[in-house]
């Protein structure tokens, strides 16, 4: 099986007559994904390549039963953008645009909550996720997935993520998802909710967990893993020599005093018996050997 998304999926790209919008969203289709339709604005009754374009998502899912969205437009009109897929009854929102200012996050995460608990928000700045073999949402290649599972990715980082996917494939282990949550401070999908859903699918047997510095999303995850799964459980934490106060990369990633710490992290996370790495590769030995043990 697969998490959130499979062959099923019927996918909405909102942005598609945009560069990016379109580049990936061709992209995704060229991998098999349902591109149902697209979504610009005042640009209803074009088409892109064979796929519709709507002026609003609730016309595409009247018209083609789409029931995921992958968000490719700017900062500005990204919030908008995720609240006109959610009033449309869109499940599962996909959005990879990145620069949304913290405060927009938060106040579109609280109208999710508030008004539209049905739809799940991945994102956003983050390369989506996906199913090898099934369905990619966002931006990461298909060429370095391998079907088959048994391995569950939930990331920060979407270039780590690309690294432990390729890490697993090259030694001939697959993966059922890969999900990218983003890196920013507020996340429409946590390290919980992946882990909860990878704990719940029967061909999901073990989980690669990348985290980093800032917030306390590896230090909640600890806390579910040590809980509520009984699945192997190998993690990397990004950012052992980050000097504080200072952002790495991502808006979410900034220590602060002692709160953040990839160190304080690791020491969750080994007492909650997850197999800690020490880089990125170490990371994807220790997964192989477990998969080979299983």
């Amino acid at each position: 099986m697969s998490i959130f998304v499979d062959e099923t999926t019927r996918v909405v790209v909102q942005g598609l007559t945009g560069s990016q919008g379109r580049f990936h969203g061709l992209r995704n289709r060229d991998y098999g994904t349902n591109v149902v339709a697209g979504v610009t604005p005042g640009k209803g009754g074009q088409e892109v390549e064979g796929i519709p374009i709507f002026d609003s998502v609730a016309e595409a899912v009247l018209a083609t039963g789409a029931d995921a969205s992958f968000i490719a437009v700017p900062p500005r009109g990204a919030p908008a953008a995720i609240l006109d897929a959610a009033g449309a009854g869109i499940g599962l929102v996909v959005c990879i645009t990145e620069h949304i200012p913290a405060k927009d996050e938060a106040l579109v995460n609280a109208r999710l909550r508030r008004d539209y608990p049905g739809t799940r928000l991945i994102g956003p700045n983050c390369p989506g996720l996906i199913s090898p073999g099934k369905c990619n949402i966002g931006i990461t290649s298909g060429d370095i997935a391998l079907p088959g599972g048994p391995v569950g990715i939930v990331s920060r980082s979407g270039t780590l993520t690309y690294q432990a996917l390729h890490e697993l494939s090259q030694q001939s282990v697959g993966q059922t998802t890969c999900v990218g949550i983003g890196g920013d401070p507020v996340p429409g999908t946590t390290f919980v909710d992946v882990l909860a859903a990878f704990q719940r699918d029967p061909e999901t047997r073990a989980v690669m967990m990348i985290g980093e510095i800032g917030g306390d999303g590896e230090e909640r995850a600890a806390d579910f893993i040590a809980a509520e799964m009984d699945k192997p459980v190998v993690a990397y934490i990004a950012g052992v020599t980050a000097p504080e106060g200072r952002k790495m990369g991502h808006a979410g990633a900034i220590v602060s005093g002692s709160r953040g710490t990839a160190k304080a992290k690791m020491e969750a996370l080994a007492a909650a018996g997850v197999l800690v790495a020490r880089n990125p590769t170490e990371a994807g030995d220790l997964m192989v050997g477990l998969v080979r043990a299983l």
